[in-house]
């Protein structure tokens, strides 16, 4: 290699913030994307690990007082029609529903257990709806970071080309700068990505999972309200 090619070579920085500096706005714009989608895709995840930890600990401190043999309705006139934890709000959106199926001579009124069931049911929904809000970006950030750091790589190779034909040399010194800056592209892409499909999958299987434990709560405690509609 020429001595003077080398020397080029060596004083030149090669940084990620020299590289971005260097970059083209095209280039940089990409750049931009994929450290946002990058954070905040982290910011969520790390969101919804605190959020499904709060979930799991909730639901399990409310399964140990309702089996623990107190009387529904005293439970219920504790919680409230209107409580904080996920699993409280389904138990009170079935215990408002049987409530208001008690006519004032105390019978009750037909369609009781559909209702409550709907009741609990819609409840249900609201609280995965909850529990998956945020997964989507994950989602879209592990199929589509890739591409667009590979649209910012293919873009800065264009620039290095076009640079090589204007300089009309094709020596390191040239060559490497334009190529480095177009690689960083992509090892954003993939930085983005990675994170991004690896916990997508995890929190979705544990978003599933609390979801799967509130419908058997909710199975269960219907049970026991068509036990004392039969009775």
């Amino acid at each position: 290699m020429d001595p003077s090619t080398l020397s080029m070579a060596q004083e030149m920085d090669f940084s990620l913030l020299a590289l971005f500096a260097r970059a083209t706005f095209t280039v940089k714009l990409v750049m931009l994307m994929l450290v946002v989608a990058s954070f905040w895709g982290w910011a969520i995840i790390i969101q919804k690990h605190i959020t499904y930890r709060i979930a799991r600990r909730e639901a399990d401190s409310f399964d140990e007082r309702f089996w623990s043999g107190e009387p529904l309705d005293e439970l219920f006139d504790q919680v409230g029609p209107d409580p904080k934890g996920a699993s409280q709000r389904i138990f009170a959106a079935g215990m408002v529903e049987w409530r208001r199926s008690h006519r004032e001579d105390g019978g009750l009124i037909a369609g009781a257990q559909a209702r409550i069931d709907r009741s609990m049911d819609v409840a249900i929904g609201k609280e995965a709806d909850g529990l998956n809000r945020g997964l989507g970006f994950l989602a879209t950030t592990g199929s589509t970071a890739p591409f667009i750091g590979l649209f910012g790589t293919v873009w800065g190779i264009k620039n290095a080309f076009e640079e090589i034909a204007i300089a009309q040399n094709t020596n390191l010194a040239v060559v490497a700068p334009g190529i480095s800056e177009a690689l960083v592209a992509t090892a954003l892409g993939l930085l983005a990505a990675i994170p991004a499909v690896i916990f997508y999958n995890k929190l979705n299987a544990d978003s599933d999972r609390i979801v799967g434990g509130y419908e058997s709560f909710a199975d269960e405690f219907a049970t026991i309200l068509s036990r004392q509609l039969d009775s």
